[in-house]
């Protein structure tokens, strides 16, 4: 059974299938540029920040940073707002499984080639969204073969591209 992280969930949001090969461990094509991209910008954006990337289990946390009144910020780097729905899952996954070693933590999407800075907050509704997802995942990730391909705005960009529609294009 495949462990659930942070970055399975902001898969799953975006392509089921997606979700599935990855947590079946079929790895998809590492020379993909926009996999390249986005190493890059992880590793080139906020070069002031201290802490850069966290690992943790379950988690790979961009930055950590304490903010004012010295509360923890976990913030989650992205290249566009265009899956901002997936980002939020994704940040709060972390910030829930944060809050279960003890950690309480602000959230914060970063999106620095659009200057954008967007707060997370854990609070009832955003749990229980959470939580939903997470049941839905683990439904997902149990099937013993992937969903069928579905054409998503992520399909031209993706590193799976060619699993998933080589005998079309």
């Amino acid at each position: 059974m495949a462990k659930l992280t942070g970055t399975l969930l902001w898969y799953w949001a975006i392509c089921k299938r997606e979700a599935w090969l990855m947590a079946h461990e079929i790895n998809p094509d590492e020379d993909n540029p926009y996999l390249e991209l986005g190493r890059f910008l992880s590793q080139r954006t906020y070069p002031r920040t201290h802490r850069r990337e966290l690992v943790l289990p379950g988690m790979k946390i961009d930055l950590l940073e304490t903010g004012n009144k010295g509360k923890v910020i976990v913030a989650e780097v992205k290249k566009s707002s265009r899956f901002l729905d997936a980002a939020r899952l994704q940040l709060l996954f972390y910030l829930q499984r944060l809050e279960e070693q003890g950690i309480a933590a602000q959230g914060e999407l970063r999106i620095p080639r659009e200057k954008k800075r967007i707060s997370v907050e854990l609070d009832e509704i955003s749990r229980q969204r959470l939580q939903k997802a997470i049941a839905e995942l683990q439904i997902l990730v149990e099937q013993p073969v992937p969903p069928p391909a579905v054409r998503v705005p992520f399909c031209r960009r993706c590193a799976y591209r060619d699993f998933c529609w080589s005998d079309l294009e």
